[in-house]
């Protein structure tokens, strides 16, 4: 990025949008003076420019949830920046996922396909962490992989049965019950959605 781009205010300070760049989720709006622009293009790491303690503020240095920054972004009117971010740990100081938690608007929409898939992910894998009683996804480890793996080719003969039947609700639903169990192997056997997303990111084919 070229700084001299960048149209800082009267107080030397841009906005920053911070968005998670696995989902789109919006998770912090911040301001970063040119020093922590130039901090965060150098170490990758968010930082921002605090307005209340007049220094500089390095996102996780005390609470340890930094934001691995993947990409920097300037608006075309040159006074806004996102940072595409992957988040290790809540963004907010209150321990939500995202500052952005309180609506205003009563019944908001669905979060998205990728959203959804991270947090039924991050939840599969806090089952298999504690293991507790009662749980679904501990009662299937237990079994092992095998039962696992039967889970996985029956809810996929069930995809193809309702797709055959041309049965949206049907396929709605045990497309999510594929998925869920996708889920669960992978986190079974330790590969992250990241690198499935990486794999899945190289198979593209550039246009032309």
């Amino acid at each position: 990025m070229d700084l001299a781009a960048v149209r800082f205010d009267e107080r030397g300070l841009v906005p920053v949008v911070v968005q998670d760049a696995r989902t789109g989720e919006v998770l912090t709006l911040a301001y970063a003076n040119r020093e922590a622009l130039e901090e965060t293009l150098r170490t990758r790491r968010s930082t921002f420019y605090s307005r209340s303690r007049q220094a500089l503020w390095r996102k996780g240095e005390t609470s340890g949830h930094y934001q691995e920054v993947v990409e920097v972004l300037l608006d075309c009117d040159g006074d806004a920046v996102v940072y595409k971010v992957l988040p290790h740990g809540p963004a907010c100081h209150t321990g939500e996922k995202s500052c952005f938690h309180r609506p205003l608007l009563p019944g908001a929409a669905a979060p998205g396909i990728g959203e959804v898939l991270e947090r039924v992910y991050a939840t599969i894998a806090e089952r298999l962490r504690t293991l507790p009683e009662g749980s679904y996804v501990a009662r299937l480890h237990r079994e092992g992989l095998d039962r696992i793996l039967k889970k996985v080719a029956e809810e996929a003969g069930e995809v193809i049965l309702a797709a055959k039947n041309h049965d949206k609700g049907e396929l709605r639903h045990e497309a999510a019950d594929l998925l869920f169990h996708l889920l669960l192997t992978l986190a079974e056997e330790g590969v992250s959605l990241e690198e499935l997303a990486e794999t899945l990111w190289a198979r593209r084919r550039p246009q032309g």
